[in-house]
């Protein structure tokens, strides 16, 4: 599993490089030092959530935006742990799942576990129009 300090870090390189930002536009709109800001991105530092949302804000990218990236990283990082454990679906709810996220979408499976026992897991996926970053 990945430190989430470096997923957070890469995230926000990832951001900043692709708006073509230098190092110190950002850290100046941040008001955080130049050094500083270098270990946050490599990893080395962990940023306190006040520090976090000064780099976001000076990225002008929400921190619920920025969480969804580091969850989707993350999740993308241990994807070959989490396969070899998951349980085989066994059948699809296909009712739709009211949700209070706009842009969510629900739904439930029923599954059966490696040791047979039978298992209900409800999933959302969130989509976001207004931001698109690859990897």
């Amino acid at each position: 599993m990945p430190l989430l300090r470096r997923v957070i870090g890469s995230v926000l390189r990832r951001v900043r490089q692709r708006q073509g930002r230098t190092l110190k536009e950002v850290a100046g709109a941040a008001g955080v030092s130049l050094p500083y800001l270098s270990e946050v991105e490599r990893g080395t530092k962990e940023a306190s959530s006040e520090v976090l949302a000064a780099i976001c804000r000076a990225l002008k990218l929400p921190m619920p935006d920025l969480l969804d990236l580091v969850r989707e990283e993350m999740l993308r990082e241990a994807a070959p742990i989490v396969a070899a454990r998951r349980p085989v679906p066994v059948a699809r709810i296909s009712a739709p799942v009211p949700s209070r996220t706009p842009g969510a979408t629900c739904s439930v499976l029923r599954l059966r576990s490696a040791a047979g026992r039978p298992r209900t897991r409800l999933t959302c996926a969130r989509r976001l129009a207004h931001l698109t970053v690859t990897a």
